[in-house]
């Protein structure tokens, strides 16, 4: 087997990708992996979970939580009370799934070492049950934007892989389940399959990818939807987008209508197709704007903006004090529209004048013909870059 190189990672968050399309693991090579708005959300609400079990457990005193707790307030933009809510709720139901475990132990935000089927493999489990009996797989997922299942979730399995190699000797579980709790979808979900039947997934399937992977070998199969999440390769790769054009083969059929067969066909293949252009014209700009590549027939410009209030809090306080009522929607301040209708754009620019901004749109791809300037390079590469973190939808 292969020997992983310092750039190659056969990660448990990423196994979607290298497992069902083995050669997209040399495709990201080297490639950035930016964090995002949505990791970082995802990050604050793990670690309140892991206190809050921690707490429970009594693996920490209510004083070490409360300031643990107090410094992920100070430190979070996310942190409020729904985070609280969706927390205490995943915990309320772990520790039911640990009280039907007789003797059962609890292990938060463990480190999972699966190199024994993939080098250099490794993961996070978010929570791990174990007793003689069950081994019972805990994945938190606090985004809200793809339904993720749980049956014969491969990153779970090698999650639970991890745990064997790292716990075996010290129980004697022969029944493995992995739990998903995803709950701003209301999406909880569970897979159960023995541990024999997991050892053989890692030898049969998990070995003989993971070598291809690292060898930059084997198929280049897209059939998987797993296979293109949080592909970073995706506005670039060839062999997907020959994938994608397949669709050009409706063009030479010799009747004038589409048959219901062929209409169901092509929506089965809109979803990524979508995302697919959306990555090459993320690429697109990049090249333009930060390595000064022409697209022939193409520029970059920039994008169109809304007028932002800079400052909410002190907003509120200056309307309050002039006496304008009726400025809340049912839980924030109004928009910015609707305020200027209700004041008048006279009054609305006294006020709040010197509260309102409009940023900068963000660096859009467009043909050449467009009336608009080409974006300055200068200013184009930190925006961009901005933008780019701002739409990565991140893994947790």
């Amino acid at each position: 087997m292969a020997t992983p190189t310092q750039h190659s990672s056969l990660s448990a968050s990423g196994a979607g990708k290298w497992l069902n399309n083995p050669p997209s693991l040399w495709m990201e090579e080297g490639l950035p992996n930016p964090s995002s708005p949505y990791a970082e959300e995802g990050t604050d609400a793990h670690r309140l979970v892991e206190l809050k079990l921690k707490l429970a457990t009594k693996q920490i005193t209510k004083r070490q939580y409360t300031i643990q707790v107090n410094k992920l307030k100070a430190k979070s933009e996310y942190y409020g009370q729904a985070m609280e809510d969706y927390a205490q709720q995943h915990v309320d139901l772990v520790l039911e799934d640990l009280a039907d475990m007789p003797d059962g132990e609890l292990y938060s935000e463990t480190r999972v070492d699966f190199g024994k089927w993939a080098p250099g493999g490794y993961g996070t489990a978010d929570t791990i049950l174990v007793n003689d009996d069950t081994l019972s797989i805990w994945d938190y997922k606090y985004g809200k934007g793809v339904r993720v299942r749980a049956d014969h979730n491969v990153q779970l399995m090698l999650y639970a892989l991890g745990a064997v190699d790292k716990l075996g000797l010290l129980y004697d579980f022969s029944t493995v389940k992995m739990t998903i709790n995803q709950p701003r979808i209301d999406n909880l979900a569970s897979f159960t399959m023995s541990l024999d039947d997991l050892l053989a997934w890692g030898k049969d399937v998990v070995m003989p990818a993971a070598d291809k992977a690292l060898n930059g070998e084997g198929p280049w199969d897209y059939s998987n939807p797993s296979s293109t999440a949080f592909y970073r390769a995706m506005g670039f790769d060839r062999h997907l987008a020959e994938k994608n054009l397949e669709i050009r083969k409706y063009k030479f059929r010799e009747a004038n209508t589409l048959t219901d067969d062929e209409i169901a066909d092509i929506l089965d293949q809109a979803p990524l197709i979508k995302r697919w252009l959306t990555a090459v014209e993320d690429y697109a700009t990049d090249q333009v704007l930060n390595y000064g590549k022409t697209i022939p027939g193409y520029k970059v410009v920039e994008g169109r903006s809304n007028r932002v209030i800079t400052d909410k809090d002190k907003a509120e306080s200056i309307l309050e004090a002039a006496g304008i009522k009726d400025i809340f929607r049912p839980q924030e301040l109004k928009t910015l529209s609707a305020l200027e209708r209700l004041l008048g754009k006279k009054e609305f620019n006294t006020l709040l004048g010197e509260l309102v901004e409009k940023p900068q749109g963000k660096p859009t791809m467009v043909p050449e013909e467009d009336h608009r300037q080409p974006f300055e390079k200068q200013s184009a590469q930190d925006d961009f870059d901005e933008y780019i973190d701002e739409t990565d939808k991140g893994e947790n």
